[in-house]
């Protein structure tokens, strides 16, 4: 039985869909809103995730991005009314691996989800190579949650990971605070805390020779940080 995390926020969509995946033999884990969807998703292991992009808290853009930054196998199909060109690449480039506009057909829906799922079961039993990512000197195994910086080799806690990982996606591209919260955390408001500038400091003293004049996490002031590497 496929485990399918649904995020849809049309009450007699999300029920039809919900209803009639079942039938079709999967078990359905269905929510209405992005944070809802983001902390389902931490919390359990799901087969395929089917994702409206207009949906309440975080929009689903950002939910797909989040799901990437933990997950980069399990396949995500956006169902959405948003049908322009543009907004099918922006899907896709977040990572999505399909892409059906509202209205859809039932059976075409069906079909894609089950090309989806064997595409899955069988890039599942390919090993795949751990992903590393190496900046001056400084190396990161995200798979592993292990680093090397100026003082040698640690680990990374599962929060760090996650944000640099983000940094590290869109080196040399501001990343905003409401953004980082909403991917990594799954907030949708911004809390008064200095959660991240604490952990952007960690890197600095991670990775940075001069952490008090950093090269490489940079905060944008009023903004959020970037991550400048060649």
């Amino acid at each position: 039985m496929n485990r399918i995390l649904l995020v849809e926020d049309e009450s007699s969509l999300h029920d039809l869909l919900k209803m009639n995946l079942e039938l079709d033999g999967n078990k359905v884990i269905g929510v209405k809103d992005g944070p809802s969807a983001i902390q389902r998703f931490n919390d359990e292991q799901f087969d395929l995730v089917i994702l409206d992009i207009m949906i309440p808290g975080i929009d689903g853009y950002n939910v797909c991005e989040s799901i990437r930054l933990k997950n980069q196998s399990v396949p995500i199909l956006f169902l959405s009314a948003k049908n322009r060109v543009e907004d099918r690449i922006a899907g896709l480039k977040k990572g999505a691996d399909d892409y059906i506009t509202k209205p859809f057909n039932l059976e075409e829906l069906q079909l894609r989800i089950n090309i989806l799922l064997k595409r899955s079961a069988a890039l599942n039993q390919v090993h795949h190579s751990v992903k590393e990512f190496e900046f001056g000197g400084n190396s990161v195994n995200f798979e592993k949650h292990e680093a090397k910086g100026i003082n040698g080799h640690f680990n990374l806690t599962k929060k760090e990971v996650l944000l640099l990982k983000l940094l590290v996606e869109h080196k040399n591209e501001v990343v905003s605070r409401e953004k980082i919260l909403q991917t990594v955390w799954g907030y949708s408001v911004y809390p008064s805390t200095r959660t991240i500038d604490n952990f952007i400091l960690s890197f600095r003293k991670y990775f940075e020779k001069d952490p008090k004049n950093p090269k490489y996490f940079l905060a944008i002031r009023g903004v959020g940080y970037i991550f400048e590497c060649p």
